[in-house]
């Protein structure tokens, strides 16, 4: 029986395998070492003449400014593009008052496109500079930090490098929850792999991406992925395959005005791709749910029981050890730790809601438009 006190031990085996496997594993997936800080100020103001920005934007009257606003700051030069996709409400009127901002009024969506996609698309068409940078309306940029990614990119080599925004945290949900959300995505997609050579492992941030012009045509964007959802990993999983180098890391110095606040606001942007994220595969979220029942659950259930206590409070220490480079780096308190298993419960959660919502035909909900599945 599960419970005799003599053969616990043996189900503290698991997570413990898990947990301490995770920590061993040679690329460190849970380590933040991959990361982009603005450049320091500079008595002359940087050339970004060979660099045009592309911003789809629907709705975002409310934050746009100050993303246009975090561009002026970055430079000299620089070329702005805002493809106001169908809005409802001041997005155009607002972005038109910053000089040197093109507004394009996007066409409505045709069948089979993703709506940022589609934007986007409509965009390029307006690039004749070396560089692309693509960039979220709700994503603002701290002063330095295109020169920085410039400088990246020409120390790396890269056609391709990408930046994981700083989430705003406000809220005890967002507190418990943004930072795991991060965690999760450099677990799913290492870093250290992504930045190498190999063709199979690839990583991307959408809401900042900056990219040789030249290899977005040559690998076919936008039109290739246009009905990706999780279109930043499919972009960057094509620059690879055609041979090309990407970059991807976490800043501060990009930073997301989304504000979320809610444990409502947090699942409707996990579930929009969550069970995109699984290949719409049952069978892997059963399987996905096994492994968090064993890496979170099960050691809090043998603490319970003196003969695998021991291991299972191992195993939750490794747990902890692996999150803290991740608290660290987000400068929250180490004790957030400890409420790792709930934020995963959590996530889980949302996971099974975005597979209900495809079984019921529906493939994601975002921005007031309906994908079915």
């Amino acid at each position: 029986m599960f419970w005799q006190a003599h053969a616990a031990w043996l189900w503290a085996l698991p997570p413990v395998l898990i947990w301490f496997g995770l920590l061993l594993l040679p690329w460190l997936p849970w380590r933040v070492r991959e990361h982009l800080e603005p450049a320091p100020p500079s008595a002359e103001p940087a050339r970004l003449d060979q660099l045009t920005v592309l911003i789809p934007a629907r709705n975002e009257a409310d934050v746009i400014g100050q993303t246009l606003a975090g561009l002026q700051a970055q430079g000299t030069g620089l070329r702005v593009v805002v493809i106001d996709d169908q809005s409802t409400d001041a997005t155009a009127e607002v972005a038109s008052r910053y000089e040197g901002v093109k507004v394009i009024s996007g066409k409505p969506l045709p069948k089979g496109w993703a709506g940022k996609l589609w934007a986007l698309e409509q965009g390029r068409a307006e690039v004749q500079t070396p560089w692309t940078l693509l960039l979220d309306a709700d994503i603002v940029l701290q002063p330095g930090m295109l020169p920085a990614l410039l400088a990246k990119q020409r120390a790396q080599g890269a056609q391709f490098v990408s930046l994981m925004a700083d989430l705003r945290r406000t809220s005890t949900w967002d507190r418990l929850l943004l930072p795991t959300f991060v965690y999760y995505f450099k677990l799913l997609y290492p870093f250290a792999l992504a930045n190498g050579r190999w063709r199979w492992a690839a990583a991307a941030a959408g809401g900042c991406i900056l990219v040789e012009t030249a290899a977005l045509r040559r690998v076919g964007a936008f039109e290739s992925l246009r009905d990706a959802l999780i279109d930043d990993c499919t972009l960057a999983r094509q620059i690879k395959r055609a041979g090309l180098r990407t970059w991807t890391g976490l800043s501060r110095g990009v930073i997301s005005l989304r504000p979320y606040g809610t444990l409502g606001s947090i699942h409707d942007m996990v579930a929009r791709s969550a069970f995109t994220q699984l290949g719409y595969s049952t069978v892997v979220l059963l399987l996905v749910s096994l492994i968090f029942a064993a890496s979170y659950w099960l050691p809090l259930l043998l603490l319970a029981f003196p003969a695998a206590r021991g291991l299972a409070a191992g195993a939750l220490l490794a747990m902890w050890v692996s999150y803290l480079p991740t608290l660290r780096y987000y400068r929250m308190t180490p004790w957030w730790g400890l409420a790792l298993p709930l934020s995963a419960s959590l996530y889980l959660a949302m996971t099974w809601s975005s597979a209900i919502r495809y079984w019921r035909g529906t493939r994601s909900l975002w921005k007031g438009r309906s994908y079915e599945a």
